[in-house]
């Protein structure tokens, strides 16, 4: 026994058990119909790049998190700890064989080396769907519109997707003489949820070195009244009407034809504190848990791939976190988790019906019903046992009679009511319309 191995996984990595399981990959099954429903498509890239593809213009940061290592052939190689940095290799390693606009969407594992802690994993699933080749307004709606209904699709729709321009931001920060330090500013304000805004203002003081710009920045970042009043506000702080208020209008007025506008909140202060961002960016809230953060964010950027190719490509994408969000409605007690994917569990009570019992199921399924047979004629306390933890919602039992009109009798296992003397076809309806009740 002293060679036995103790089972144990990594820190920071998970293992999941069916109900975790079945729950994560409806959800995604739910996001990919969505994601289809827009005109996206999917691609796969691989778990491993040259570690320079990755990390070529990344912060110091990034460097220490990425899971790097020498392969067998002596090649610098590193695990992926996003989806958008393949994606750019991608799209210049593919750019002759797609098509623009090209619309992708891609849902896998990325992996990053950071420390452990609750709710934040070291593998854990990425979400994303972007459009290249199109820096227009139906583009950057188009992704918003998708965002809430991707999350309408698995059930989450009390949110609040809050929206800003990174362009008219810029040009505020220009006509206060302050554009030269945009990218500290723009990450000390991406912090002012967390910090608040004492912290903020006096690191807005020490980046910009006047107290009265701290201030004016603090005052762009206010929300208004409305969409609409906050629009007049930082266009009128920014220097007046340009393309990047011009392109909000138009986004807000799609917003309004489509009827979703009450979902969106202009908000300047959410910056998204990445350099690429260039346009539109934006960040989605539980209306009942904004405490979690962000479970689905992105923005508009001008060159995707500009580390690998000569010519600019414009995109705009954004990514749901999965985890994250699976997180929150965990908390929020709106998972419903179940042990498997059946409808029907078929009760083996002798082996003399065993034919019977697969003839039905066989019926069964041909009219698109989840079935198995309970494969071992024990007592029915333990059959019964185990489709309760399977969370199976009906039972079927048979009988000599059965066997001798073609039928059976179905048991809806919650109430315990009984459908006797069915045949397969009426079993199925029955069990399809209580699916859509």
């Amino acid at each position: 026994m002293s060679d036995l191995i103790q089972p144990r996984v990594l820190k920071g990595f998970r293992d999941f058990l069916p109900n975790d399981e079945i729950f994560r990959a409806e959800l995604i099954e739910k996001l990919t119909a969505t994601y289809r429903a827009y005109g996206f498509v999917p691609i796969d890239t691989p778990v491993l790049e040259y570690t320079e593809i990755l990390l070529r213009k990344s912060k110091g940061e990034t460097e220490k998190q990425v899971f790097r290592f020498e392969d067998k052939g002596g090649r610098d190689v590193a695990m992926r700890f996003d989806l958008t940095v393949p994606f750019a290799r991608f799209f210049a390693e593919h750019k002759e064989e797609l098509y623009l606009p090209f619309k992708r969407y891609h849902t896998a594992k990325v992996w990053r080396g950071e420390k452990p802690q609750a709710g934040r994993y070291r593998e854990f699933v990425q979400c994303d769907f972007d459009t290249v080749g199109s820096d227009s307004a139906t583009s950057d709606f188009e992704t918003l519109a998708l965002m809430k209904a991707a999350l309408e699709s698995i059930g989450v729709k009390d949110i609040t997707i809050r929206v800003n321009h990174r362009g008219i931001f810029n040009r505020f920060l220009n006509r206060i003489g302050c554009l030269s330090k945009s990218e500290d500013i723009l990450r000390t304000v991406d912090k002012l949820a967390k910090v608040g805004a004492d912290a903020v203002t006096a690191e807005l003081t020490e980046i910009t070195g006047s107290e009265k710009s701290a201030q004016e920045i603090l005052s762009y970042i206010q929300c208004q009244k409305d969409f609409d009043s906050t629009l007049s506000h930082i266009t009128e702080l920014a220097g007046g009407e340009a393309e990047d208020t011009l392109r909000m209008k138009e986004i807000r007025s799609m917003m309004c034809a489509a009827g979703i506008q009450d979902v969106f909140v202009l908000d300047p202060s959410i910056t998204r504190g990445l350099d690429y961002y260039t346009g539109i960016v934006y960040e989605t809230f539980l209306n009942k848990l904004p405490s979690i953060g962000s479970v689905c964010s992105g923005g508009r950027y001008d060159n995707l791939a500009g580390l690998y190719m000569k010519e600019s490509v414009s995109g705009v994408g954004a990514s749901i976190g999965l985890d994250r969000l699976i997180a929150g409605l965990t908390e929020l007690g709106l998972v419903s988790k179940k042990g498997s994917y059946l409808d029907v569990e078929i009760y083996n009570t002798t082996k003399e019906h065993g034919a019977y019992y697969q003839k039905i199921a066989s019926l069964l399924r041909a009219r698109e019903i989840s079935v198995e047979v309970f494969p071992d004629t024990v007592k029915m306390a333990k059959q019964y046992a185990l489709t309760d933890k399977k969370g199976i919602p009906w039972g079927i039992t048979v009988s000599e009679e059965d066997i001798a009109r073609n039928t059976f009798t179905l048991k809806k296992l919650s109430t315990r009511e009984q459908f006797a003397s069915l045949t397969a076809e009426e079993a199925a309806e029955k069990i399809k319309a209580e699916k859509q009740s």
